[in-house]
């Protein structure tokens, strides 16, 4: 839980690294956050079909809109890539897998040009 707390307290810090378990932490919390708040919209009557969204995630998904993007440009940065390559989320299905790719690998062993390991560990 410290890493989702963690990320949004870099609420939108876009510079630095972010380690793999800071980026999938928040990531599973998101997911299990977000799978609550459809369930309480839909005992609440909230949930809209033609919008295919609930007030209560829609406010969620919002407010971890930002927070979400900056945490996946500092894991980029982590494996020494520059933040621009999030767009590729904009490419359908291709984009996605690729950042997958991307989010998956580990970190640049030592520092970079973004800043020193977040791990600690030196090459």
């Amino acid at each position: 839980m410290n890493w989702y707390l963690d990320v949004l307290k870099k609420y939108a810090v876009f510079s630095g690294r972010a380690q793999r378990a800071e980026f999938w932490y928040f990531a599973l919390f998101n997911t299990l956050i977000g799978i609550v708040l459809v369930l309480v919209d839909m005992a609440l009557g909230t949930y809209s079909k033609d919008a295919g969204v609930g007030l209560f995630y829609g406010l969620y998904a919002l407010g971890v809109l930002l927070p979400g993007i900056a945490v996946g440009v500092r894991r980029l940065h982590d494996t020494s890539r520059t933040g621009w390559w999030y767009l590729l989320v904009a490419i359908p299905l291709i984009g996605a897998l690729v950042l997958l790719v991307f989010f998956v690998q580990d970190s640049t062993p030592g520092a970079n040009q973004y800043g020193p390991n977040p791990k600690g560990i030196t090459a």
